[in-house]
């Protein structure tokens, strides 16, 4: 099977940048393209704002500086067909279902998270809800 339009999820965490490695390899050996998203989770924030409302504009600085370096390490490694995508709100729901239908994405990466179990029975991992809710294949990297 070949892939297509490889979405890969970056969040600037070592797990990330496993998934962004790995993403490469599976995007030069497809001759994919490679969707780049970092989803701004706006509910961590939201009450914070009141007091500060810098927080959003230095959100999106913060994602537009991660992209642009994924966009280079991106073109550095050989790849030219590469797209930038930032969202706001849940990682959780804007990965597996908007953003990978808005670019028909074949295959999505991303990284395992590094949550404890107690977290993750309380609240669920980015990851396991990418895998309940994706429409198209998922590959965590470890």
């Amino acid at each position: 099977m070949e892939y297509k339009n490889i979405l890969v999820a970056v969040d600037g965490s070592e797990a990330a940048e496993k998934a962004f490695q790995k993403s490469l390899d599976i995007a030069k050996r497809n001759q994919a393209r490679l969707i780049l998203a970092h989803v701004i989770d706006s509910r961590t924030f939201a009450t914070a704002e009141a007091y500060d409302r810098t927080l959003s504009e230095r959100s999106e600085e913060y994602a537009a500086e991660l992209l642009d370096s994924y966009v280079d390490n991106a073109k550095a490694a050989g790849l030219n067909n590469l797209v930038r995508c930032v969202e706001y709100g849940s990682p959780k729901v804007k990965i597996a279902k908007d953003i990978a239908d808005n670019f028909q994405s074949d295959l999505i990466i991303c990284g395992a998270t590094g949550m404890n179990a107690v977290e993750r029975f309380l609240i669920g991992s980015i990851s396991e809800n990418i895998i309940r809710y994706a429409s198209c294949d998922v590959l965590v990297v470890r």
